[in-house]
């Protein structure tokens, strides 16, 4: 048998994982699957291949291991920080957490040798990991549709993601405030303007990133009144404005 050890965390959190398991297993045939290990098609295949052959005992690795391949030799999967995903102001975090962790489970035990998955966690109560502990998709459903309508929140409510860039940082941040500020077009729809504030990936390719967030009841003329509400300031030249209406990501 072999174990998988998947880490959602960031790559170099990986590699740390890696290396404490080769000093637990110094015996233990162990690999490294991620996108900075894996270039490409062949190479995954390749580190698929040897897993299935099991010519690899202990395997470290990301999201990238997670995704529907079959591995008939796995007979326990862990999963280090299982509720990182949770954390942050994505909408649909704990939607995307469930659905990776029950792919991730289903990693193990899939032929006819039986298979555990383990989860590290600090929140053992949230509603997320107990639906995927009591293996109930039914329950985390209703439970994130309740949410999400008392929260007044797609597809209950309406919301808007704007995204400010600029090579300067204090200019992007005081062009978000006097665009908060001037949220009268929004207030008289009903709408609430949150922000600005740093977007979660705050830099690209030099230029500064900061974010608000509109939120309105479900119904409401939004476009109009965002278009009204941006169309009150001139755009300095080196300065970018995106607005997502009901984003799919927030960052």
């Amino acid at each position: 048998e072999y174990i998988s050890l998947i880490s959602r965390t960031p790559q170099a959190y990986g590699f740390k994982n890696a290396e404490e398991v080769i000093a637990k297993f110094p015996s233990a045939r162990s690999s490294v699957a991620s996108s900075d290990t894996m270039a490409g098609p062949r190479q995954i295949q390749a580190a698929i291949e040897a897993i299935a052959t099991h010519e690899i005992d202990i395997l470290v690795g990301t999201q990238i291991v997670a995704k529907g391949h079959n591995f008939p030799h796995l007979t326990l999967v862990g999963v280090i920080d299982a509720d990182l995903g949770l954390q942050g102001s994505d909408l649909r975090a704990a939607e995307r957490t469930f659905q990776l962790m029950r792919q991730v489970a289903g990693r193990a035990g899939r032929a006819d040798k039986p298979g555990e998955a383990w989860l590290q966690t600090h929140q053992p109560e949230h509603p997320v990991i107990r639906a995927i502990l009591g293996g109930d998709e039914e329950a985390f459903w209703k439970a994130e549709a309740a949410e999400r309508r008392a929260a007044g929140v797609p597809p209950y409510g309406r919301m808007a993601g704007i995204i400010l860039s600029s090579p300067d940082v204090a200019q992007v941040f005081d062009f978000g405030t006097e665009l908060a500020r001037r949220d009268g077009p929004l207030r008289r729809v009903g709408a609430q303007v949150f922000g600005p504030a740093p977007a979660p990936i705050a830099r690209v390719r030099g230029r500064h990133r900061v974010r608000l967030l509109v939120k309105a009841e479900k119904g409401v003329p939004l476009q109009a009144a965002l278009a009204e509400w941006v169309g009150q300031l001139k755009l300095p030249n080196n300065l970018r404005l995106a607005i997502d209406i009901d984003p799919q990501s927030f960052y």
